[in-house]
């Protein structure tokens, strides 16, 4: 588990209901890399936290995992569609 990849999955599925749903997508630019986080629209409010703070502390864990493998990480947290979330 030393891919930065590998821990922001591994940290989110310990916090969402539905673990199966949790998709990382990477992408590598003269940036740095870019992780993607897919969740469960009903696991939203556990990524993100209270005033975004999980998903800062998320971030930041994130960022640390990077620095020791020298590479520049960010999380973007995708948004599920409004239309998708109230189809129930």
């Amino acid at each position: 588990m030393t891919e930065p990849q590998d821990f922001l999955e591994y940290i989110v599925k310990g916090l969402v209901d539905n673990p199966n749903d949790v998709k990382v997508t990477k992408t590598v630019d003269d940036m740095g890399v870019l992780l993607t986080l897919d969740v469960n629209p009903e696991d939203m409010g556990q990524v993100i936290g209270r005033q975004g703070a999980t998903a800062k502390a998320i971030r930041t864990l994130v960022r640390v995992a990077g620095m020791k493998g020298q590479a520049r990480v960010n999380v973007k947290i995708n948004e599920p569609n409004k239309e998708e979330a109230t189809e129930e």
